[in-house]
């Protein structure tokens, strides 16, 4: 039982990872608050869950879609709405949830109420044993498309010319743009990269979890969480904890059912105490 809540708490981390690295681009390294990432991802589901079933439950044409829809939904949220509150963080967090409440709504109204859950892919159906435990093949699948992600991030911003230009133009957009590099561009296919990821991670987690009105709000707490343990825009941190997260919510709901949530953020508090920045993260 050991074996399998640990297995339980690592795939529920991967996908957190998902979830929140998209939101370290956004929110750690372009220093956008995009409160709308949890309703991105919801919406992400959604879609995925619709295009997959039109398209005879093909879970690769539901993930792609999603993620297509998501990126395309983060371009106009950027270039339609957040480059008039650039550099207010105030505003950027009203007007983010702004565009998440109308999202829900949008959502209630598209699907209604009721509870959807992707199709999982025929091949990805029944059972693996990973030692001594059975354990379903989807949840190992989410599994290494986390460890997946983690790898093409990490090579994106650390071995890629567009990874450089992000780190750059964070550091300091004013010489970048000196250099005749458009900044904006570059910081726009990273909102629409971290969008994307919403939107994986909503087809992923609507189908070993639901699609269900207010499940963007519990995985964007779960993001912000993963975001402040781990610091702002830093990948390892992000992956650490969505770890830390992910096995404090299995184990505390099996252990502590009535403090489920304590376990999860008494811990975080007492982290930020001692490490405001968090785990890894850095004064600016």
């Amino acid at each position: 039982m050991l074996a399998f809540q640990f297995l339980n708490g690592v795939t529920f981390a991967a996908l957190l990872f998902v979830v929140a690295s998209g939101f370290t681009l956004i929110f750690g390294l372009l220093r956008i608050v995009n409160l709308a990432h949890g309703a991105l991802y919801l919406f992400g589901g959604y879609i995925g869950f619709t295009t997959g079933r039109l398209a005879g439950d093909n879970f690769a044409i539901a993930a792609l879609s999603a993620m297509i829809f998501v990126a395309f939904a983060g371009l106009v949220l950027d270039r339609g709405l957040l480059r008039f509150v650039q550099g207010g963080e105030l505003r950027q967090v009203m007007l983010t949830l702004g565009v998440a409440l109308v999202l829900n709504d949008a959502a209630l109204v598209i699907w209604g109420g009721d509870t959807f859950t992707v199709p999982t892919p025929e091949w990805l159906q029944g059972a693996a044993v990973v030692g001594s435990v059975i354990y379903p093949k989807f949840r190992l699948f989410v599994l290494a498309v986390g460890v997946a992600v983690f790898v093409a991030l990490w090579l994106l911003l650390n071995r890629t010319t567009l990874g450089a230009l992000i780190r750059a133009g964070v550091d300091d957009r004013e010489m970048v743009e000196a250099c005749g590099i458009n900044i904006k561009r570059v910081f726009l296919i990273t909102f629409m990269l971290g969008s994307a990821l919403a939107g994986l991670g909503g087809v992923l987690g609507g189908t070993f979890l639901a699609l269900y009105p207010g499940a963007d709000a519990e995985i964007l707490v779960f993001s912000l969480a993963v975001v402040i343990i781990g610091g702002r825009g830093s990948l390892p941190g992000a992956a650490i904890g969505a770890l830390l997260i992910g096995l404090l919510n299995t184990f505390g709901q099996v252990w502590f059912p009535q403090l489920a949530y304590f376990v999860i953020f008494g811990p975080m508090a007492a982290l930020l105490a001692f490490r405001p920045l968090g785990l890894f993260g850095r004064a600016t």
